[in-house]
């Protein structure tokens, strides 16, 4: 065992999770030397350069979600979930939209909030919107598409945890989903459970070894998970520009009116790859006549409910609950693409 995949390990980074994403893209690569010799030098230098244009936000982001693992700030997340039940959603919201959760990530901690007895309408609008954005992926997006974009995403990720939040609580109010979870997940309910204080905040961490160690764990694995991945989204894009017609894409999703944002938003649940990924996917559907609508309804309704994500929920919440999580993904999604497109038009 060599050195390297031991601190994988140590990290929690299998060598298997780094082979699947570079054997697909050796896999590309190797068809276009096969297929197409002549585009292999032009993508393998369109990759390259997209990555060291976007490597100073990269490094700024891996950097925010390392200092929040180690100083313990991701703890303050918790007592979003305390007081009255509006401030609580308005807090859970704009909590999750700054959290550095994804679809999957978020699922283990609400099914503990819910098991704690928290009420399900805030719970519900952090769910939303933890996925939709994070200060790190705030970062990588302006970087990528404009801050434009990005502000907007922010003010979306907030919009859909309080649609989600309040419609919540109008229903529980009228005696729906009063129990939440799926027998054997947890007792949930609608009642005040509290949620235990986290840990105290050391924002100078470096003055704690054990805190260091973390910050280094922390950055290590961002680094090997979103480079590997914003490197196989580029040579993505790569191919895209390549073989995809620009005019086949403006046909589909770059044509007026809503229908490329319907589209947009049913294609970003199966067709989501992760955060951090799609962005530079975005960009190149965007480069060849891609609304900015349909891209915002693709990356939020893909954020939120994407297969792996929706299959978790599927497996934690029981069906009417999951139902209206896929409803306020899918109807929150189109209408936030349409207001972007009118707004970035």
């Amino acid at each position: 065992m060599t050195a390297l995949t031991m601190q994988l390990r140590r990290i929690g980074v299998s060598a298997r999770q780094i082979d699947r994403v570079l054997l697909a893209a050796l896999a590309i690569l190797l068809a276009v030397y096969l297929f197409d010799p002549a585009r292999l030098v032009p993508s393998i230098t369109f990759t390259l350069d997209a990555f060291i244009g976007t490597a100073p936000y990269l490094l700024l982001s891996i950097g925010i979600a390392a200092y929040a693992t180690a100083s313990g700030a991701d703890n303050l997340i918790s007592r979003a979930f305390a007081g009255h039940p509006v401030r609580m959603v308005f807090t859970a919201a704009a909590f999750g939209a700054l959290s550095p959760f994804c679809s999957c990530g978020v699922i283990p901690l609400i099914a503990a909030l819910l098991a704690m007895g928290v009420p399900l309408a805030p719970v519900m609008a952090f769910w939303l919107a933890s996925p939709v954005i994070d200060p790190a992926m705030f970062v990588l997006t302006a970087g990528t598409l404009g801050t434009d974009f990005a502000v907007i995403k922010l003010v979306s990720a907030i919009f859909l945890g309080l649609m989600g939040g309040f419609v919540t609580m109008w229903l529980v109010g009228r005696g729906f989903l009063s129990d939440p979870l799926r027998d054997g997940v947890g007792n949930g309910g609608c009642g005040g459970a509290k949620v235990r204080a986290p840990r105290d905040v050391v924002w100078k961490f470096w003055q704690d070894g054990e805190r260091v160690m973390k910050f280094r764990k922390s950055a290590i694995a961002n680094v090997i998970f979103l480079g590997k991945w914003m490197a196989f989204a580029f040579l993505l894009e790569s191919m895209m520009v390549a073989y995809i017609p620009a005019e086949s894409v403006s046909g589909l999703l770059g044509g007026e009116g809503v229908g490329p944002i319907a589209i947009a938003t049913l294609v970003g649940v199966p067709a989501y790859l992760n955060g951090y990924a799609a962005l530079p996917v975005m960009q190149g559907l965007i480069s060849q006549g891609m609304q900015s609508g349909a891209a915002m309804a693709f990356l939020v309704a893909g954020g939120v409910s994407s297969i792996p994500a929706a299959i978790a929920v599927f497996a934690l919440v029981k069906k009417p609950v999951f139902a209206l999580y896929l409803a306020y993904a899918l109807a929150g999604s189109f209408a936030i693409g349409v207001v972007s497109q009118v707004w970035l038009a």
